[in-house]
């Protein structure tokens, strides 16, 4: 909680469920993340948060970005991004946001699939292309393995294609998962990448970049390792991987860059003991897993939740959302304790919710709007 967000709830000047995100702390997570890796260009993630404050803030202070739509690409250049500076970091493009990315000038598209690079090649011809790999997600709260990434031996044929179809094979990519705790899942990703770059080295192909992803995680309920940890390990195992020949690398942190920056503030709905859970204590809020918690799917992200104000002993609560849906219920099993006291009316807030919220957010499920936006 920083002291700009404490004023602005003490204020009280808004309806809930709200969220507020202090743009001063995502500059300073930003400048934090150049420090700890400073031969990593940033590209932050747009869809951790792509709130115009936040895409003004940092493309002031010479952000790049990760945008995964056409949409996001538009809202990067109405922040001031040079489009030279967006990389269309999705695997799955429609073809005519492929044509309109390249035609406001972007240059460099991910793909992990022959038939995505077909699309590329008809749509974007002479772009730079990097292939996804597949990675161990070990360690990872939130695993993004199912959907994206591909073999490295199938990346190496990928981008020989890709030199055939006109493209600029530009490198390889991975993405560790998020909310990754570990540095082991780095040091693995890199060595398999850096075989990618030595067998095209051997076929002609002199690959440039290395896109380490995101997945940088913040402190939730439970400590993780500080930033600067996982720059030291990064960089040592990129030195180990490629010797003097560095590669271009480019990191793309979302999470890392605004999560810690924004609290939500939500009203509890009920409070009850509900004898068909062995009188076990439930709290609904107007916020739930449709109002943008969706994280809380298998209670894999892990929220702080505190009742300020709210005095006597806490005791153990199942914590759920407002709608009529049987899966709006964040946490059944984490062992959270709230207030006994707390009762309709009261405000809780759940803390560290600047990233994948106000985004993750339903437009009307069950007619609930989405939680009101603040940036200061």
């Amino acid at each position: 909680m920083t002291p700009k967000l404490a004023r602005f709830l003490d204020s009280g000047a808004y309806a809930t469920p709200a969220v507020a995100v202090d743009l001063d702390r995502v500059a300073a997570n930003f400048a934090a993340l150049h420090a700890a890796l400073p031969d990593a260009a940033i590209y932050y993630a747009v869809k951790a948060n792509p709130a115009a404050p936040i895409l003004d803030r940092l493309a002031g202070l010479g952000s790049r970005f990760d945008a995964a739509s056409i949409e996001e690409i538009r809202a990067c250049l109405a922040a001031g991004a040079d489009p030279g500076t967006i990389s269309f970091g999705n695997t799955v493009k429609k073809q005519s946001a492929i044509a309109e990315a390249h035609e406001h000038g972007v240059e460099l598209f991910a793909f992990d699939s022959g038939e995505e690079l077909a699309k590329l090649a008809q749509a974007a011809p002479g772009a730079k292309v990097y292939c996804r790999l597949s990675v161990s997600q070990s360690g990872a709260d939130w695993p993004l393995s199912r959907k994206f990434g591909t073999s490295a031996d199938h990346a190496r044929d990928l981008l020989i294609e890709a030199r055939d179809l006109g493209l600029i094979p530009h490198g390889v990519s991975f993405h560790v998962g998020s909310q990754q705790t570990g540095v082991g899942a780095y040091r693995t990703a890199i060595a398999q990448a850096a075989m990618v770059f030595t067998d095209l080295r051997a076929r002609g192909i002199d690959l440039r970049l290395l896109n380490l992803g995101g997945g940088f995680p913040i402190r939730y309920r439970e400590d993780v390792p500080p930033i600067e940890t996982f720059g030291e390990a990064i960089m040592a195992s990129v030195r180990a991987a490629f010797g003097n020949d560095l590669p271009d690398l480019l990191i793309e942190p979302g999470r890392a860059v605004v999560g810690d920056a924004g609290v939500a503030v939500s009203e509890v709905v009920l409070a009850c003991a509900r004898a068909e859970d062995g009188g076990r204590r439930w709290v609904y809020l107007d916020i739930g897993r449709f109002g943008g918690l969706a994280e809380t799917e298998g209670e894999a992200i892990r929220y702080r939740i505190s009742a300020p104000g709210i005095a006597g002993a806490a005791t153990p609560a199942v914590i759920a959302g407002p709608s009529c849906d049987g899966v709006d219920v964040m946490y059944r099993d984490t062992g959270y304790r709230l207030p006994s006291a707390l009762k309709a009316g009261d405000r809780v807030l759940i803390h560290d919710t600047g990233a994948y919220v106000t985004t993750y957010a339903s437009q009307g499920f069950n007619g609930f709007p989405p939680p009101q936006e603040y940036y200061l």
